[in-house]
């Protein structure tokens, strides 16, 4: 019999945390199989995890860990892979957006041993702004197109995996993480399971349109050469066209004396080279600052406190 792990990472979910655990221990017991769940407080400033405690004193098949500080949801998911026991495993979000109803599915398709993982995609974005979902539609072209990751339109986090695809993405330990990437690029045979956008149950969503913007800029840099191949490009067009502006002046000086007039014009010239060149130095310092979190080797989770003795606390 195989035993299940949900990894639920929570930031301030105190509405949350009790309707996802009374509605994913009712899918669960009606699977049954051995199970634990794993709820991961990313330094909540609501009461999250009392609320957490208060139901693992209850429930013998929730675990908890308690982050020192708010690291990310991107640490606490890695948290949850390095301290979970189960033979398959997934991630689920506590707004349950991610319906715990695919979960016998996911299970059969893993069950069948055609596939190791099977992961949910939104297929509608009902109840998002019109801006958020083309923007979201744009960036899985890009990062599909510019990078070596494999990332389905409408992806998420929510996916059940076994235990093999689980220690490979444990073993990418790269300090600046990107899950969605990251499960593309192990590989692994996915089942895609299409599922409607379900709204929030409770709580405001932590994810803000800017903050959606870095994520998304953050993962093209961490698969993709792109920008800096952007970059190098238009460094060399713009030599060559400099090359030839030079050369128009030169000849029109010599044959008609007359040398391009426009002070407006030189400006504006100036100014567009001197913003690209910015722009430049822009993309290569978000790869040099990717660079210097890494080889500063700082862990990516500190655990202040666990309900479970075998707990990896810092890692």
């Amino acid at each position: 019999m195989k035993k299940i792990s949900i990894i639920v990472p929570c930031f301030n979910e105190e509405e949350s945390v009790p309707l996802f655990y009374s509605e994913v221990t009712s899918v669960l017991k009606g699977l049954h199989t051995d199970y634990e769940i794993i709820f991961i407080d990313d330094g909540s400033e609501d009461k999250t995890f009392q609320t957490i405690k208060k139901i693992s004193e209850k429930d013998k098949h929730v675990l908890y860990l308690s982050f020192s500080r708010n690291f990310g949801k991107e640490s606490a998911m890695l948290a949850g892979f390095c301290n979970c026991h189960g033979d398959y495993i997934t991630v689920m979000d506590a707004d349950l957006q991610d319906p715990p109803s695919l979960l016998p599915e996911m299970i059969g398709y893993l069950d069948s041993g055609e596939y190791d993982s099977a992961a949910a995609r939104r297929v509608t974005r009902k109840g998002e702004p019109p801006i958020r979902s083309w923007f979201a539609r744009m960036f899985y072209k890009l990062i599909n197109r510019f990078s070596d990751a494999d990332i389905m339109d409408g992806a998420r986090d929510y996916r059940l995996m076994k235990r093999e695809m689980v220690e490979a993405v444990i073993a990418m330990s790269e300090y600046n993480r990107f899950s969605k990437g990251i499960f593309g690029w192990v590989g692994f045979r996915t089942k895609w399971l299409p599922y409607e956008n379900v709204e929030r149950a409770a709580g405001e969503t932590k994810w803000g349109f800017w903050k959606l913007f870095r994520y998304a800029l953050d993962g093209i840099i961490n698969f993709s050469q792109a920008p800096l191949n952007i970059a190098s490009w238009m460094g060399t067009i713009m030599t060559i066209v400099s090359f030839i502006a030079i050369v128009f002046i030169v000849i029109r000086k010599l044959l008609f004396g007359d040398p391009v007039a426009g002070w407006a014009s030189t400006i504006c010239i100036i100014v567009f080279i001197g913003g690209i060149q910015l722009m430049i130095l822009g993309i290569i310092g978000k790869y040099l600052s990717k660079t210097y979190l890494e080889v500063k080797n700082r862990p990516h989770f500190i655990i202040s406190e666990a309900n479970f003795t075998d707990a990896k606390k810092i890692g």
